[in-house]
């Protein structure tokens, strides 16, 4: 009266086919084309022991035997990889030995108590036989359990009608040993998926037949039509019952399986890990030297350049530290900051320890790849612990170049805002890097240490750092345009009353005349952080009131949260009907500022927008041109990029009166940058007026570089256990060349100015999804790639008033390539591959922005003679 488990008859041999398939391809190709492999062989199971005083607690014998390895898929004579090759030279004699020695399981009520087998078989053979011995796990009631089998302690459910038993194994419940990480960004992460399901049919209380699969998907969350899948099927038949060997007497396990054979020891059902070696792969510097022509300053807009990186990385995270720093130190100056970029980002202990040997922050010289490790390590994928801890060890130490401290502790900010993302807030080395930023900046006197450490936190976004960050936006100078700016980075949820009664005070200057920069970042954050119909009313009556490109700008901000249905569109609306705020006096102001958003792309994956805005003062010089671009999906956004370029007390060039409260500026004109969310350490152009008129003197035109390199953006690894056997791994790095540079210049003699942004990028992204059994792999690699350059220009003539500006934003034609290769090999070299790809040319683009520029464009190109491009 078996009701809890299986029931196998006395005396019987119960003979099965059994087959094991892994199928690797694209999400929602057929699986008749997939790479791919079977193992099919006879099974063997007969009854050992049973309990003489519990009918439900038994040991099975379970043997493997004749053992086939073939394709999965029909192939062509010259297209398969084990033609003419035996079982035992694919698979290699002593494993195949190994595989088909006998394993014991205790199985009480339907559940596997305890998996006998021998003590040094190898992990891959053993991880097989744990794949079949799982399948003999089930309960004949419905109902939830947790189960342990070869996929780890899972959550389980069954589903029982009458001779039919369905399993639902939940596999993200598997608590097993897991290897891999995935990128801080969900936009630039993975989204996986995975399903298991086993239906049993019995007879006479024993096993039929059994079907089980288990179905892995992944997904680039950036562009959802690329991913892959890993199906893994395991097929049971029963094709006869004949008499067999009779049962072992005894009243213990422990003597049975002695009698059995001494040599058994009890073995975890979960599968261990076993990785295959490579046996052919280059060393790193093999690989270094392969596709170190691709490195080289000149061409990292190139594809080329991030694909070399990507693969680069990979070979060092399997690197010692030795093995790098030899690298490092036989490089030349040109690749050196490539290589740093590369080992930076591989972010293993080896590579972390070799770069910190490498570097000297005490020597001034080498600044440039100091400042390259740094911005590597702000933008980390998946940040530890222990890189945050060197990094405050550097700081509190001796560093010779001022800029370079200052980075580093911008640097730290990020690292802490990643680290408490993933919930290490509370770790001993984020509380430790927090409480020196805080308490260092209470201490500060000088305002370069003040705005250094106001940059920390405005990558850091701490909600503790808001009521300091209030009390420095209420100050004058560029520590109040410091803090204010990073204050409007904040989540709204985090903006609370005071936030928004001190952004209101700086903007009506309740207290103190404040700086056009940061009473507009006041208005900005108040608009954008859901606000109340007072706040908007205030904010649309003092249009007007204000200087004169203030008024123009402030309407521009309010016109453009109406067209792109900003969240407080519906708030400005309700204010809108009141006559003292929307009056022919108040929309009427002329100008030359404006604030402008649009898409770049709308996708069903993802969406980009840009957004530009241009603050002049009244005489027509450029305060502040600032551009965004954010990307964003249904549940996340990023920050790509951010281009401000600011000047100040410029007036006295063009005899010209500064604005109210802006009269005692120092003449001063800079870039600062933000990158995929990460605050970049501001650029000088020129401080002071001798400064400026030696650089107008002196001016070639060209541009500053403000960022070159080289960013690792998504980087997904994940080690999955089939519940067949094999492992698998799922890997997506997604690696961006970038070159982004700006100028400013001056023409007196035409009274027109300029200022350009270029931005060059390049972005590989690869993919590989791979099952290896040891004698054999199989998988799919993925390849995207995509080269373009988008380009910011504005054009100022100030010889009248209004001014002329005109506004232009392109982008260039972009090649854009995919690539799939699907295939399998054998370690002897046999190799099968199937490749498809695609190029295209994406369309040039020269983005819309409001109708008033397209009308300033044409008069500021028709007004233009021939000879006035010559610059200072």
């Amino acid at each position: 009266g078996h009701t809890t488990g299986p029931s196998l008859n006395n005396d019987k041999l119960y003979k099965f086919d059994y087959s094991a398939e892994v199928y690797v391809d694209r999400v929602k190709a057929s699986l008749q084309k997939s790479a791919g492999y079977r193992i099919s062989s006879g099974v063997d199971v007969n009854l050992l022991w049973r309990n003489p005083d519990n009918d439900d607690d038994q040991l099975i014998k379970i043997t493997i035997r004749d053992v086939q390895v073939e394709n999965v898929n029909e192939r062509p004579a010259a297209k398969n990889i084990f033609k003419g090759k035996s079982t035992e030279k694919i698979i290699r004699k002593e494993y195949l030995e190994a595989l088909q020695r006998p394993i014991v399981l205790e199985l009480v009520r339907g559940k596997v108590k305890t998996f006998y087998s021998y003590q040094n078989e190898p992990g891959f053979t053993q991880n097989i036989k744990r794949g079949l011995a799982s399948l003999f796990q089930l309960q004949l009631h419905s109902g939830p359990a947790h189960e342990v089998d070869i996929s780890g302690k899972c959550n389980t459910t069954y589903h029982v009608q009458q001779d039919q038993v369905t399993k639902i194994k939940a596999l993200d419940s598997c608590e097993i040993e897991k290897e891999g990480f995935t990128s801080h960004n969900k936009i630039l992460d993975v989204s996986t998926k995975a399903t298991s399901a086993t239906v049993y049919v019995l007879e006479d209380g024993f096993i039929k037949s059994i079907k089980a699969e288990e179905n892995y998907v992944l997904l680039l969350n950036s562009r959802r039509k690329t991913g892959a899948k890993i199906v893994s099927k395991q097929r049971l038949e029963l094709k006869s019952a004949q008499a067999g060997p009779g049962l072992i007497a005894g009243k213990q396990v422990a003597s049975v399986i002695k009698t059995l054979d001494s040599s058994y020891v009890a073995v975890p059902l979960v599968a261990e890990p076993v990785k295959s070696e490579c046996k052919k792969c280059p060393s790193l510097s093999e690989h270094w030297k392969s596709i170190r022509e691709h490195m080289y300053p000149e061409k990292l807009s190139k594809a080329e350049a991030a694909r070399s990186f990507l693969s680069f990385i990979q070979n060092i995270r399997k690197a010692t530290k030795e093995e790098i720093l030899q690298i490092i130190r036989s490089e030349n100056k040109e690749l050196l900051p490539q290589v740093v970029d590369a080992v930076t980002s591989a972010q293993t202990p080896a590579s972390l320890e070799a770069i910190l040997e490498f570097l000297d922050f005490k020597d001034a010289s080498t600044s440039t790849l100091q400042e390259r490790f740094l911005y590597a390590c702000g933008f980390a994928s998946h940040p530890s612990e222990m890189l945050l801890k060197s990094l405050t060890a550097k700081f509190k130490g001796d560093i010779a170049n001022e800029e370079i401290k200052e980075t580093l502790v911008i640097v730290m900010g990020a690292l802490i805002r990643k680290l408490c993302d993933r919930e290490g807030c509370k770790l001993p080395a984020v509380v430790e890097a927090k409480r020196l930023i805080l308490s260092r900046l209470e201490k500060a006197k000088k305002d370069d240490n003040v705005r250094m450490y106001l940059l920390a936190l405005k990558n850091a976004l701490l909600p503790e750092a808001i009521p300091l960050l209030l009390k420095y936006a209420e100050s004058e100078g560029p520590i109040s345009n410091v803090a204010a700016t990073a204050i409007q980075r904040y989540d709204p949820s985090f903006l609370t009353k005071e936030v928004k009664e001190t952004m209101n005070r700086i903007y009506h200057q309740n207290r103190k005349v404040h700086e056009k920069t940061v009473r507009t970042t006041a208005a900005a954050v108040i608009l954008n952080s859901n606000p109340s119909y007072m706040e908007v009313k205030n904010i649309l009556l003092s249009i007007g009131e204000l200087p004169l490109e203030m008024n123009k700008y402030m309407l521009s901000m309010i016109q453009d949260i109406l067209h792109f249905e900003m969240p407080s569109s519906k708030t400005v609306r309700q204010v809108l009907k009141d006559m003292r705020a929307h009056n022919y006096d108040r929309f009427s102001k002329m100008g030359s500022s404006s604030a402008y958003s649009g898409y770049i792309t709308r996708g069903p994956d993802i969406s980009s927008t840009y957004s530009l805005d241009i603050l002049y003062s009244g005489s027509g010089i450029l305060r502040r041109s600032n551009m965004n671009i954010h990307v964003f999906d249904r549940n996340a956004e990023l920050h790509a990029s951010q281009v401000v370029i600011e000047a100040q007390g410029l007036e006295s060039i063009i005899a010209a009166t500064p604005d109210e409260g802006e009269e005692n500026l120092d003449s001063f004109a800079g870039m600062s940058a933000i990158l995929f969310d990460v605050q970049l350490r501001p650029v000088t152009f020129f401080q002071g007026y001798s400064d400026l008129m030696s650089k107008m003197f002196s001016a070639t035109g060209d541009p500053i570089n403000v960022v070159k390199g080289l960013i690792l953006l998504t980087d997904y690894s994940q080690e999955i256990q089939l519940q067949s056997g094999p492992r698998a791994s799922m890997e997506f790095l997604g690696g961006l060349a970038i070159d982004i540079s700006g100028g400013m210049e001056f023409s007196l003699w035409y009274r027109e100015s300029k200022t350009n942004i270029k931005n060059r990028v390049a972005m590989f992204i690869a993919g590989n999804t791979e099952v290896d059994s040891f004698f054999i792999k199989t998988g799919m690699e993925t390849t995207l790639e995509v080269e373009t350059a988008l380009d910011f220009i504005s054009t100022v003539q100030f010889s009248q008033y209004p001014f002329l500006v005109c506004m232009q934003m392109d982008r260039v034609e972009s090649p854009f390539r995919r690539y799939v290769t699907k295939y399998e090999s054998l370690p002897s070299g046999r190799r099968y591959t199937a490749r498809r790809g695609k190029a295209e040319l994406l369309a040039g683009n020269e983005y819309p922005l409001h109708q008033e520029n397209s009308n300033m464009c044409r008069k500021v190109f028709g007004a233009k003679s021939d000879s006035s491009s010559n610059w200072f």
